[in-house]
């Protein structure tokens, strides 16, 4: 009997917007309809958190991850696969890939997660993805940057499997909130110095976790434990870098 696919409902349990979009992807090619393809893809610009909403779901879904390096070959990629299924590596390409698939087919819901698979489709590598997905009939999902769709579309024969797109958005306020009271959980951060950090930071995770660290240091030093905009005079991490003063 095929067992029933894992599902994550969003709205409980995702603390940001990103993750509950990627879970959304997700989810839909998990529960696809027969006869349906069952690639996906979540894509967006680097620092909005895609790789943190990619591991939030190998926790959730027990899903496989696997993240792409520039240096890698062929041969690094299915030999990284295999580890992730917790079998040592040997043969050749085909025969590993061939062992890669017959594992894969043991748990035919189980999600596939290949982060940074843009650099596959740099590589001429994405048919190797494409090879999974046929022989395994797994769900795949595809995480990279925000050229990834574009650059799927050269591999028509890939690109006519994904049948679930999701893109990563900054963050807002709201957003900005739960990662204070994820990484900041002692203080009281006002939603106008939020705001502030968002407008700043053009909504990007990464730095919006910077500067929230920053606030941490400035209100240990100045002892608060509730800040807002006025109060803080400390720095925001823009990502760009800083000028001259004349």
């Amino acid at each position: 009997m095929t067992p029933k696919p894992t599902l994550v409902k969003t709205g409980s349990t995702a603390p940001l917007k990103n993750v509950a979009a990627c879970l959304d992807v997700a989810n839909r090619i998990i529960a696809r309809p027969p006869g349906v393809d069952g690639l996906g893809v979540f894509f967006g610009p680097s620092g909005y958190g895609k790789s943190k909403a990619s591991l939030f779901l190998q926790n959730k879904l027990d899903a496989i991850y696997v993240e792409v390096f520039d240096f890698w070959t062929r041969k690094l990629f299915v030999e990284a696969l295999l580890a992730e299924l917790e079998v040592a590596p040997r043969g050749t390409i085909g025969a590993m890939m061939q062992q890669a698939i017959r594992l894969l087919k043991d748990a035919p819901n189980r999600l596939l997660i290949i982060d940074e698979a843009d650099k596959l489709v740099d590589k001429n590598m994405i048919e190797l993805v494409r090879d999974i997905y046929k022989g395994a009939k797994i769900p795949v999902l595809l995480v990279g940057e925000e050229r990834l769709p574009e650059k799927l579309a050269q591999y028509e024969r890939c690109e006519n499997r994904v049948t679930a797109f999701g893109m990563a958005n900054p963050c807002d306020v709201g957003d900005a909130r739960v990662l204070g009271q994820l990484y900041q959980p002692q203080l009281e951060i006002a939603d106008d110095l939020l705001g502030h950090i968002v407008s700043e930071t053009r909504g990007v995770a990464s730095r919006i976790v910077t500067t929230l660290a920053e606030v941490g240091q400035f209100c240990r030093t100045h002892g608060h434990t509730a800040i807002d905009k006025s109060a803080y005079s400390g720095a925001v991490f823009t990502g760009r870098p800083p000028r001259r003063g004349r």
